[in-house]
């Protein structure tokens, strides 16, 4: 009998029987579930588990944390439950026969603007700055801005708007870039075919004075007026969908030896002249009647009641990953109407749930182990990223989640009563007031502390009531049974030195486990850690040791050291679904390995071509507390000095 028979008998009763699991795969760390109804599935239960380490729900997926031997306890539960495990191409189909036409939709617009996010922050702190030192009667007893009395200030607020406009009015060179790489296709034409839409040889159907004729380009027979599609994001969406289907009907049809001349050229060429005469006046109208209709909604006598429910579930499509189709609506807004109303609600949805978790702080101030997920779960949420919050804390409880959606639909409604509108998209949080007008910045001020008081209270008063004496002194059985299983030296865990003999495995750009995309790894639910974003494809070993799990996709190692540090190197985001392609493993189980040995070789721009992100967790999975000494800095593989343990 396995170890894990008793837990896979309770988990399988747990999910809803045999009868209610669709399709069940595993991944390196996870088990992967379909199921036919996810409300069957007693999470409370589940993650009781002794195996279980979390759940969550991504893309119809119903996943549950298990850790470095989920492949053990997967042969365990299909053997049990008596069904075939299928592969994971057939777990994402079947996943997605359960979303909707509109899931469908919003996941990929999601996917669209994931990789525009930091460009967007960027772009929006920087517009936030200029509204600072231009609009804001700071000096001269606030007769003036910074940029009237200071030759220093007019410089710089000019030079800003150089990135500002990059970022924003070039915004569907981006947009078509990322549906290049989400599909698969050719990524330049993709860059190219947006830079049609923005020309300079365009005007700017924005700055164009009422009863302006635009100029055309004339064949004779028909004329197509030279009008461009700056900070659009639908007619840029639209082209390049033309662009991704052209290619890939050339491509599957043009034979090898003279595709590097068709493809490209009866690709690109119908795609701009379809952007400007077909889709992209189409995408104009559509992207203004949606931009029309939430400007109405959001300042019409209901505004208010919009913005309630706008508050209140905005959290719960951070948990689908569907809160990213918001992104396309505040740029439509931005370029319509000069600013968003909907974003600062947004800013004001991170505050309550960060406020939630600072509750929780203050009623497990004695959990030593609570601390460590609250503390960083709420200044992270502060900041804007709410993830860590969300699946580390607020769900978890149930409780604190229910308190943040409360106050962020209030504050919500304070904020659009009082007309407060954004510039531009910005870091979330409390930074979020950067990104506000200077009108409004009073009325967010006040939005900004009732979204941090209502969930506060309301978790501490509710916390008091539903919260366990084992939840609030700090005994976790369950951690105490798991660390006596895997038989972690306690004392272990207290050395607070640089890790000097662990080196760097990969080449690329550090950062927070907790900022990464994937949730399972950024909740802390597998270990702590941080991450690389990979820049050369080859993997070495961080220290001497012993391979102890190599997934054959190659995509994920499982080490252990001479001194027992367990760790788990997961290459990229969901590059299980490339099944080994890019990857050239140079390792395998049981094998005995050197500091500096050659892991995997990857093919980083057949791994880019497909999609993936080639952001890397490196995750201590033997419960050791982890400190990333420095995030967003360039390393080398075999660089030391990384972390602290």
């Amino acid at each position: 009998m396995s170890k894990f028979t008793e837990d896979v008998k309770l988990l399988l009763e747990y999910i809803g029987g045999k009868d209610n699991i669709k399709a069940v795969t595993h991944c390196v760390t996870r088990m992967r579930f379909v199921l036919i109804d996810e409300k069957k599935a007693d999470v409370k239960k589940i993650e009781s588990l002794k195996s279980a380490k979390g759940t969550f729900t991504q893309a119809g997926q119903f996943q549950v944390i298990i850790g470095n031997e989920v492949s053990e306890f997967y042969n365990e539960f299909t053997k049990i439950a008596g069904i075939d495990g299928v592969s994971k191409d057939a777990v994402k189909a079947a996943a997605k026969s359960n979303q909707t036409f509109v899931q469908k939709l919003m996941a990929n617009l999601a996917e669209i603007f994931t990789p525009l996010i930091p460009a967007l922050i960027c772009g929006g702190l920087i517009l936030g700055f200029r509204s600072v030192i231009g609009d804001i009667k700071l000096v001269e007893d606030g007769t003036k801005t910074l940029v009237e009395t200071s030759q220093f200030f007019a410089g710089l607020y000019s030079f800003l708007w150089l990135i500002g406009e990059a970022i924003f009015h070039f915004l569907p060179v981006g947009i078509v870039w990322s549906i290049t790489r989400k599909m698969g296709t050719t990524q330049i034409l993709g860059i190219i075919l947006g830079l049609t839409l923005v020309s300079p040889q365009l005007l700017n159907a924005y700055n164009m004075a009422p009863g302006t004729v635009p100029p055309v380009w004339d064949f004779g027979f028909v004329q197509i007026e030279m009008v461009g599609y700056q900070a659009q994001v639908i007619p840029a969406i639209l082209a390049a969908f033309i662009l991704v289907y052209l290619e890939k009907f050339w491509r599957r049809i043009t034979p090898d030896y003279i595709s590097m001349i068709i493809v490209p050229l009866f690709s690109l060429i119908p795609a701009v002249i379809l952007a400007h005469t077909v889709v992209g006046p189409i995408g104009w109208a559509i992207g203004s009647f949606i931009a029309n209709a939430v400007y109405a909604g959001l300042t019409s006598s209901f505004g208010w009641l919009f913005a309630g429910v706008f508050g209140f579930f905005y959290a719960p499509l951070v948990i689908t990953g569907l809160h990213h189709m918001t992104n396309a609506i505040d740029l439509q807004l931005m370029s319509q109407f000069n600013g968003t109303i909907l974003w600062p609600m947004v800013a004001l949805s991170n505050i309550a749930q960060g406020s939630a978790v600072l509750a929780m702080i203050f009623l497990q101030r004695k959990n030593e182990r609570a601390k460590q997920i609250n503390v960083p779960a709420c200044i992270s949420c502060y900041l804007g990223v709410t993830e860590p919050a969300l699946f580390g804390v607020n769900l978890k409880y149930g409780f604190p989640f229910v308190c943040g959606l409360v106050g962020s639909c209030i504050a919500a409604m304070i904020s659009v009563s009082s007309g407060v509108m954004a510039s531009s998209i910005g870091v979330g949080g409390i930074p979020g007031i950067l990104s506000i007008k200077p009108q409004f910045m009073f009325m967010f001020f006040i939005a900004m502390i009732v979204a941090f008081c209502i969930p506060f209270i309301l978790t501490t008063v509710v916390g008091k009531k539903k919260l366990t004496s084992e939840d609030v002194s700090g005994v976790d059985i369950k951690q105490a049974e798991f660390t006596e299983t895997e038989n972690i030296d306690s004392e272990e865990n207290k050395v607070d030195t640089v890790a000097e003999n662990f080196q760097a495995p990969i080449t690329g750009i550090t950062k927070k486990l907790s900022d990464i995309e994937d949730k399972g790894f950024a909740s802390g639910a597998m270990g702590e850690g941080f991450a690389i974003e990979m820049q050369d494809g080859k993997v070495v070993a961080p220290f001497s040791g012993e391979v102890m799990v190599c997934f054959p996709t190659g995509h994920a190692y499982g080490l252990k050291s001479n001194d027992g540090k367990e760790i788990l190197i997961h290459i990229g985001m969901d590059t299980v679904e490339l099944d080994g392609k890019g990857f050239d493993v140079k390792v395998q189980v049981g094998q005995k390995i050197k500091q500096g040995d050659v892991l995997v070789n990857v093919d980083i721009d057949y791994v880019k071509s497909q999609g993936k992100s080639l952001v890397t967790p490196i995750v201590f999975t033997d419960g050791r507390k982890v400190e990333l000494l420095q995030e967003n800095v360039a390393v080398k593989a075999g660089d030391e000095n990384i972390i602290k343990l």
